[in-house]
């Protein structure tokens, strides 16, 4: 099957050029953009395996950027805003992953591999046909949809794969770091509230009060447990 490019939209042009080398290099292709005009023009007529996004760009930012194309295409977020509260933002907004710069390119390499790893993944599971139900959700793992009342629910591939965790789990606590082991295809990233984030981004979009959640429910001191009929007990 076909591979199609890793984009890069980075206003830095030498680091753009020198990425898209080191990624042929590596097996991948890759094409670099400047801008989000630029990156939408490339996108009208082309399709990119994956994004990486600079936060910092001129124009559109990074972050609307983010907001536009989550859910519908996965991207790492490459930045130089180190802050344990840009890293968040970027995750709330559906980063698969967030690298700050500077940075090595084999760190890049592994993650962009890591990410698109978990498409294949989610994407060759022909063996998994059974559909999950818990109030008015559909989980699909062969089709990779998660469904209410008729509708799709937008997941990215890491609230995707979290969540199927969490479905074939049920009524169990998990910790963090087991929910990372049984996710074999989510890749750690080096950020201690990535799960955390994550399941905030989920309680979002299943829970009716994400406050108060019914289905994600947190197990203070010991980690989280997915309880499949909803009510709280």
């Amino acid at each position: 099957m076909k591979m199609h490019p890793i984009l890069i939209v980075d206003d830095d042009f030498e680091l753009g050029d020198m990425l898209c080398r080191y990624l042929v290099q590596h097996g991948l292709a890759a094409a670099t953009v400047p801008d989000s005009v630029a990156m939408d023009a490339w996108l009208f007529t082309n399709k990119a395996e994956l994004l990486v996004l600079d936060l910092m760009l001129p124009g559109e930012d990074g972050l609307s950027i983010a907001r536009r194309l989550a859910g519908k295409l996965p991207f790492i977020v490459l930045s130089a805003r180190a802050e344990e509260t840009d890293r968040i933002v970027g995750l709330e907004l559906g980063a698969d992953d967030y690298l700050t710069k500077p940075f090595n390119p084999r760190e890049l390499l592994a993650r962009i591999r890591a990410v698109l790893r978990r498409n294949a993944r989610q994407h060759d599971q022909g063996a998994v046909t059974s559909t999950y139900t818990f109030g008015p959700f559909q989980l699909n793992p062969d089709s990779h949809m998660l469904i209410r009342d008729g509708v799709e629910v937008e997941l990215t591939t890491a609230e995707f794969t979290l969540l199927k965790v969490l479905v074939l789990h049920p009524n169990r606590v998990l910790s963090r770091d087991m929910l990372v082991n049984l996710a074999h295809d989510l890749d750690r990233i080096p950020f201690d509230r990535s799960i955390d984030v994550r399941i905030a981004r989920l309680r979002k979009k299943i829970e009716i009060t994400p406050d108060n959640p019914q289905y994600i429910r947190t197990v203070w001191g010991s980690g989280y447990l997915f309880a499949p009929q909803g009510a709280l007990t």
